[in-house]
């Protein structure tokens, strides 16, 4: 019964011209440990199917849960990297737990969701899910699917430890987003590898990634969207 959809793509992206160091190529980074997942599905059949991919791509899971209050216990005790989680579950729902995970800062959430349920879609990403995937799944698309989010997860938590006022968050993001479209579209990188460049750069360089971002955007564009 293994199934899934995709529910977002990450691109990769390049990076900018003229001035700072190219990007590193494509280098998957592995960690020593295996990503610890948790899993929410209240259909004891899908469950146990999403677990024996989960093993199969090599990550660990940490637990399991078939309702969204269990889920959201789990995800408190256990702090796992990620949290894959079914919409419609019994005693909490799954966007309602979502919130309750992502508010907390626990872990990234990629929601599962049936094609009968795409007008919840949205409410998902309100609710703080990184990506999500429309049953029937298979593995093809539930693992790039947790790849996005963990990744979407790492740059907000990075974004979020250099920033401290709301509207710097906002700016900064948007910046960061336009630098790694840029470097994406005209460099060819992926999504991860453009943060991971402008990450290393900000470091190689004693600069925040709002600076490297605007300098990015600066050199690839006539005219920057941060001075407009």
């Amino acid at each position: 019964m293994s199934e899934q959809t995709p529910g977002t793509d990450a691109h990769e992206t390049a990076s900018p011209a003229g001035g700072t160091e190219a990007p590193p190529a494509a280098a998957d980074e592995h960690r020593t440990a295996p990503r610890r997942v948790l899993v929410a599905e209240d259909e004891t059949l899908i469950r146990l199917d999403i677990v024996e991919i989960l093993i199969g791509a090599g990550y660990d899971v940490v637990g399991e849960a078939d309702n969204g209050e269990r889920a959201v216990e789990l995800a408190r005790e256990t702090e796992p990297d990620l949290v894959v989680m079914d919409v419609k579950m019994p005693i909490m729902d799954g966007i309602t737990a979502a919130k309750l995970v992502a508010e907390e800062r626990i872990a990234p959430v990629v929601m599962l969701t049936a094609f009968s349920q795409r007008d919840l879609v949205e409410s998902a990403r309100e609710a703080g899910a990184m990506a999500y995937v429309v049953k029937p799944f298979t593995e093809n698309d539930l693992i790039p699917a947790i790849e996005v989010a963990m990744a979407r997860f790492d740059e907000i938590r990075a974004l979020e430890d250099e920033v401290t006022s709301l509207a710097d968050k906002f700016e900064t993001r948007k910046l960061v987003e336009r630098a790694k479209s840029l470097l994406t579209t005209k460099m060819g990188l992926t999504e991860p590898e453009a943060f991971r460049w402008i990450q290393k750069t900000s470091m190689d360089r004693r600069l925040s990634m709002r600076e490297v971002a605007e300098t990015v955007v600066d050199q690839m564009t006539d005219s920057p969207p941060y001075l407009k």
